[in-house]
């Protein structure tokens, strides 16, 4: 029996061994890093079209903001996906606040002679697209906020503190690889949860939107190359911006249940920003699932709106 489980340990991390090398592989690829005046700031530049910044969330990097933006939007458009503060191959600077971050992404953008761009920032990348819009407006052609983590005075962000959700915490304030990978293969709705999305409601999706919420599980790893800008994610000093500044045509998206409770703030920011359009999904959790499809048609409406693509009616009359 001793040798059985010795045996069984042994494979189990051949295979993490492996896995985790694969990851750091891919992590490594797709990328550039551009050094700005600020320092070095890692990004990605794919597809043509109308330039769209696209902003990860906690846990991200460029790679999570490239898949961002393809389950979003599709294609039709030049993506520059940067590594945020801490995340990948982009450090930690000395100042490391939303707006800092916003400085950042203006100055990638002017780098790469890209004057004006849809500005995407999801969960925790709301913070600095949203300063981005504010400090730097004339970058900014669209604003597209999903389940924003944002400031609310009355509900603010928060995650549960249930036993899965400490042995999460635990994992990521220990930079534990192995940890995150033991537990999605052996207890993915422990990190499906920690991610703000009720399990039972991934279970009962269809095969492809479960895909996509492994996917994302997976681009959290390897966690060690993230772990810096995750902690600056989870001790934000939240404060009231002065939203009502905001001149881009704006659009937010949040979900009655997601677990982050980031609708309050998504409620709170669209009554700021004037005009802005606020989408609120019944189900959907923190990773809209089961909304793929209706985010897409929302976001690419909203965009066709503000006179950045096609609109959709034209794209289908071309179609045929």
């Amino acid at each position: 029996m001793f040798i059985a489980i010795v045996a069984a340990a042994g494979v189990a991390f051949l295979l993490y061994k492996n896995e985790l090398g694969r990851m750091r592989d891919t992590a490594s690829r797709g990328s550039l890093v551009a050094n700005l005046d600020m320092g070095p700031i890692e990004y990605a530049d794919s597809g043509a079209g109308f330039p769209l910044l696209s902003i990860h969330g906690a846990g991200g990097g460029f790679d999570q903001g490239l898949a961002n933006a393809a389950d979003l939007v599709g294609e039709g458009f030049r993506v520059i996906a940067p590594s945020r503060f801490g995340y990948l191959r982009t450090p930690v600077p000395p100042d490391a606040s939303p707006a800092a971050q916003a400085d950042a992404h203006a100055a990638l953008l002017s780098r790469l002679n890209v004057p004006k761009a849809v500005v995407v920032g999801i969960s925790a990348g709301a913070r600095s697209a949203a300063e981005l819009a504010l400090r730097h407006p004339d970058k900014v052609a669209a604003l597209i906020l999903i389940v924003p983590a944002l400031y609310s005075p009355t509900s603010p962000i928060s995650i549960e503190v249930g036993r899965g959700n400490r042995f999460a915490f635990w994992a990521v304030n220990a930079g534990g690889d192995f940890a995150w990978w033991a537990a999605e293969n052996v207890a993915p709705s422990v990190l499906i949860r920690f991610l703000g999305v009720r399990p039972a409601l991934v279970a009962a999706a269809p095969q492809a939107e479960r895909d996509r919420v492994m996917s994302f599980v997976r681009s959290v790893e390897p966690l060690s190359l993230r772990f810096s800008g995750i902690n600056i994610d989870s001790v934000p000093e939240l404060h009231e911006m002065p939203l009502g500044e905001i001149t881009a045509p704006t659009m937010i998206i949040s979900a009655r249940d997601d677990l982050f409770n980031t609708l309050p703030a998504a409620e709170f920011a669209a009554g700021k920003i004037p005009g802005a359009k606020l989408v609120v999904y019944d189900t959907g959790g923190h990773l809209l699932v089961g909304q793929a499809q209706q985010v897409r048609t929302a976001v690419r409406t909203f965009l066709a709106g503000a006179g950045l693509i096609p609109s959709l009616a034209t794209t289908t009359s071309m179609s045929r």
